[in-house]
């Protein structure tokens, strides 16, 4: 296969490049390079997708064009220069098209965001209508030829957003002598998927010219089931400290992710975030590692680069002043 992956150098994408050359695949990767190189096999052309002639370097007809962007502009200038002589086209969208998180265990069919008028996001808070914008112009483009990944929380080793790589890492090093860990009380799903099998999925959506919408994620675990892996993994030496949601809100931890978060933890009224149904995905062979398995090479990735600054989880400062508290 002839194929195209727009970005290739970021953590998703440079998994991707790396299992569609280990497949024996054609692969060019088009992107700034900012990000670090392109897995070894693969063609790089380096571009600038917000400038003109950005595809001039990627002639010929594609088998396949993987696209992982946030910018409806992006999107649709690659359409406007690929889409006729690429037989199918590939968007990682995201769970946060849906615009209602209440919903638990919804499928595709759930209402979406508005698209965002404009080429560009400018802040997260228009990241879900950004996305319906690009799923909307490859549809558009590409119909029957093109297949929609809508993908919630993607974990496994490299993640540096700290959501799927804190609580591995804080069970296995806690902030207090006697192995005291702060977690939440909620009940809420979670849904973790490897990035190595988002990047399997993806390049077999490409090669079996799958179409139309699915949802990916990973197995569904409550955040308790979620909690008891990770402490397993990391030993299971730690001791955990339930709180409830409106201790923790009193106490200005944040949920899901960022500064001074607990990782994972929904607040009441958006427990439908990550946890849609991926039903069509595993009808199509989605195939997913045990959660153990990812979050022991993930905590085995940060046990390896512990000056890696992540995006999400208590620091140990804020983790012993919240327990001496409680």
């Amino acid at each position: 296969m002839r194929l195209l992956v727009l970005g290739g150098t970021a953590w998703l994408g440079s998994f991707v490049v790396a299992d569609a050359v280990a497949r024996g695949h054609d692969v060019t990767a088009l992107a700034r390079g900012a990000s670090g190189p392109v897995p070894e096999g693969a063609r790089f052309v380096r571009a600038d997708r917000t400038r003109a002639g950005a595809f001039d370097e990627v002639g010929g007809d594609w088998d396949a064009v993987i696209d992982v962007s946030r910018q409806p502009g992006q999107v649709r200038a690659a359409l406007d220069a690929l889409a006729s002589r690429t037989a199918h086209w590939v968007l990682v969208s995201t769970s946060s098209v849906y615009a209602d998180p209440s919903i638990v265990g919804g499928d595709e069919s759930m209402p979406t965001h508005p698209p965002l008028a404009g080429d560009e996001m400018s802040e997260m808070s228009e990241y879900g209508p950004a996305k319906v914008a690009c799923e909307r112009a490859v549809l558009a483009a590409m119909g029957d030829r093109a297949h929609v990944a809508r993908v919630g929380l993607i974990g496994g080793p490299g993640d540096r957003s700290g959501r799927g790589v804190y609580w591995p890492w804080r069970f296995a090093h806690p902030s207090t002598p006697d192995g005291r860990v702060l977690v939440p009380e909620a009940a809420h799903p979670v849904q973790l998927i490897d990035v190595r099998d988002l990047a399997a999925w993806t390049l077999d959506a490409a090669e079996t010219r799958a179409s139309g919408i699915a949802n990916v994620g990973g197995a569904t675990h409550t955040l308790a089931e979620h909690l008891a892996v990770a402490r397993q993994v990391a030993g299971g030496t730690a001791v955990p400290v339930p709180v409830d949601d409106a201790w923790l809100d009193a106490h200005d931890v944040q949920p899901w992710a960022g500064p001074r978060s607990l990782p994972l933890w929904l607040p009441p009224g958006v427990a439908g975030l990550n946890s849609s149904s991926t039903a069509r995905a595993e009808s199509l062979g989605l195939r997913r590692r045990p959660l153990a398995e990812t979050l022991a090479d993930t905590l085995a990735w940060r046990e390896a680069h512990p000056d890696v600054v992540l995006g999400a989880g208590l620091s140990d400062d804020d983790e012993r002043a919240l327990l001496a508290e409680f």
